[in-house]
């Protein structure tokens, strides 16, 4: 139990660490995509989304996509070309 304990309360690692840096800009782009859906979800309430709001959740979703192929560009060297 002291042990399980323990990995609860234990700080992140530089490992750790370094690897939410490097997926960072992913984590980012999704919250963008939710912050989106959130807005077109509230605009049902006044009439539906504007032509803006699909544009803007558009836009994250490309984001989305671009970030994942950077991050995985990254994660696995070996794909890069």
């Amino acid at each position: 139990m002291r042990n399980r304990l323990a990995l609860i309360t234990a700080e992140p690692t530089a490992a750790d660490l370094a690897a939410i840096d490097t997926e960072w800009p992913l984590i980012a782009a999704e919250l963008d995509v939710l912050d989106a859906e959130i807005t077109m979800l509230y605009a049902e309430d006044h009439g539906g989304p504007s032509p803006l709001d699909w544009r803007r959740l558009r836009r994250a979703e490309a984001r989305v996509t671009r970030a994942a192929a950077e991050v995985n560009t990254r994660t696995d060297p070996g794909r890069a070309a």
